[in-house]
């Protein structure tokens, strides 16, 4: 007689947990992170998955039983094509909307901050973020630069302020707005449904909230991987300051995430700090310091933080272990992972790293052949778990991931 879907649930759940706290579990955890392949693979396009909620719903279903990962990645960040059409946002290219129906979506960096107006953003952020990148970053929401900064409408002068609301186009923009956010609430409501559904079929999800490192915020959203390079050297301590400032409201926003929805995994992509974009010292000046800070902060709030290092990061090796035992996972792009299974065995859970160019074009055998090395080399003693190298990338043979669902079950770490 098979497992229940409960037993299933718990035993998943401790395989991954026993993992991240360097146990070593009954067999290294597959977790695929499983975006826009499962399009192609359910017969729909890229445009679809973002735009109808019931075959994006069908086709992460599909992919999750198919391969039975023992975590997977919601669908919420994918389903967002409404949103974005509604507010004409400017930093992404997406099917349909600047690419054909069968591409994933596309980051459009742009620099929608100057470098003279750090010191607006660094007296209130808030209101930095409102009235001037939101009304730069969608174009929809272009009005909202015409609103006062709000805590100047004190007294009777909020009520005489309050006449910026009727002006047409301000009016316009925030009934856009209401119009995004009911939008938002249909797929938030989807989303739920599926966990919940995914729950009772025996599959935790794996993240519950997304942080960023503050150096990256900056530089995706704000000044642009050009301008804070320069900035680094023209106004490093605005860039230090910012980044301090940016602390609180990526905690704030992570942390309520994953404790709203219960679920402990904070995922956090990594942009700007890999090698080639700065030296070993500017990293431990500008951008491991508060990283750091946003991990330690995560990890005492009893949440796993899951960090992607995008690119590589072999020269940071020793610098990035500097962080509690058995409380983290690292998951390595380009980075030599069995050299960082070296350095950083002993503190931090890894993940990875099978090629996008061998999912995509190599042969189920050879795709095996890579996981054994990873599970016996890199899953020895405990603390690894199975992906690809940034995931499952939209043009990866089903076969081949199939053969990676069966690797795990196939061979054991050396020892």
């Amino acid at each position: 007689m098979g497992k229940s879907p409960e037993e299933l649930y718990k035993e998943r759940k401790k395989r991954v947990e026993d993992a991240v706290q360097l146990k070593t579990p009954d067999r290294v955890p597959f977790l695929p992170t499983l975006t826009f392949f499962n399009a192609p693979y359910s017969g729909i396009s890229c445009e679809e998955l973002m735009y109808d909620y019931d075959k994006l719903y069908s086709a992460w279903k599909k992919a999750i039983l198919d391969f039975e990962p023992d975590m997977y990645t919601a669908f919420n960040s994918t389903g967002i094509g409404p949103m974005l059409e509604s507010l004409d946002c400017q930093w992404l290219k997406w099917p349909g909307h600047g690419l054909p129906a069968n591409q994933s979506f596309q980051f459009v960096e742009k620099e929608y901050m100057s470098v003279e107006e750090y010191d607006d953003f660094l007296f209130d952020p808030t209101d930095f973020v409102l009235r001037t990148f939101m009304s730069r970053a969608y174009g929809a929401l272009r009005p909202l630069e015409k609103l006062p900064p709000l805590p100047s409408l004190y007294y009777t002068r909020f009520l005489s302020g309050t006449a910026v609301f009727g002006v047409p186009e301000v009016a316009e923009a925030f009934k856009t707005l209401l119009k995004t956010g009911e939008e938002a609430r249909r797929m938030a409501s989807k989303s739920a449904e599926f966990i919940k559904e995914m729950t009772l079929l025996g599959f935790p999800c794996q993240f519950g909230g997304v942080a960023y490192a503050p150096f990256d915020y900056i530089g995706d959203f704000f000044r642009g991987t050009r301008g804070l390079m320069l900035d680094m050297y023209r106004v490093p301590d605005k860039v230090l300051e910012a980044c301090e400032k940016l602390i609180p409201y990526i905690l704030r926003g992570a942390i309520g995430a994953a404790k709203a929805s219960g679920i402990p995994g904070v995922f956090i992509p990594l942009h700007k700090g890999l090698d080639g974009f700065m030296s070993l010292d500017q990293f431990k000046t500008f951008y491991w310091p508060t990283l750091k800070k946003v991990i330690l902060a995560l990890i005492k709030e009893g949440l796993r933080s899951s960090v992607l290092w995008e690119g590589n990061c072999d020269s940071r090796l020793e610098t990035i272990g500097d962080i509690p035992k058995g409380k983290a996972v690292y998951a390595f792009e380009r980075t030599d992972i069995f050299r960082a299974k070296e350095i950083l065995g002993s503190t931090v859970c890894l993940k990875g790293n099978v090629p996008p160019s061998l999912l995509a074009l190599g042969s189920p055998s050879e795709v095996k052949e890579y996981c054994r090395r990873l599970i016996e080399k890199v899953g020895k003693g405990g603390g690894f778990m199975l992906d690809g190298a940034s995931g499952i990338p939209l043009e990866a043979k089903p076969e081949n991931i199939k053969a990676m669902a069966e690797s795990v079950k196939e061979f054991s770490p050396e020892g």
